[in-house]
């Protein structure tokens, strides 16, 4: 069992910045691809960004490449996600999960064993 507990979300102008932590507790964290998603209300969760367990290989939704960076530091069992020239498009609840994939990513949600309860992000324009 992995719990993910999620945390930075606020409300922040356009064009600002903010950095989301996922802290995870339980089975070794660097055998996980940790991913994060996003739901705006009305829409469907989607993907926003996912690493693998090496922190080697990281993969970004089309909508927040160049803004956004992934990161992990898996001696503190973290995953982070760094998020600048944030656009009011991208006011949604976040959410961390993990997989057990080891080398491997997808954003496929279906596909996440553990989730986070997520952290809200405004941005007003």
């Amino acid at each position: 069992q992995v719990h993910l507990v999620e945390s930075g979300g606020g409300l922040v102008q356009a064009g600002g910045s903010l950095r989301l932590s996922c802290a995870a507790s339980g089975r070794t964290f660097s055998l996980y691809t940790m991913g994060w998603f996003r739901q705006a209300p009305g829409k469907e969760r989607e993907f926003v960004a996912a690493i693998i367990g090496t922190g080697r290989t990281t993969n970004y939704a089309d909508s927040v490449k160049g803004r956004f960076t992934i990161s992990r530091d898996n001696a503190k069992s973290t995953v982070y996600l760094q998020m600048n020239g944030l656009k009011p498009e991208d006011t949604a609840e976040y959410y961390c999960a993990a997989e057990l994939a080891g080398s491997s990513w997808s954003a496929d949600a279906s596909r996440y064993d553990y989730w986070g309860q997520g952290t809200q992000v405004t941005v007003s324009s």
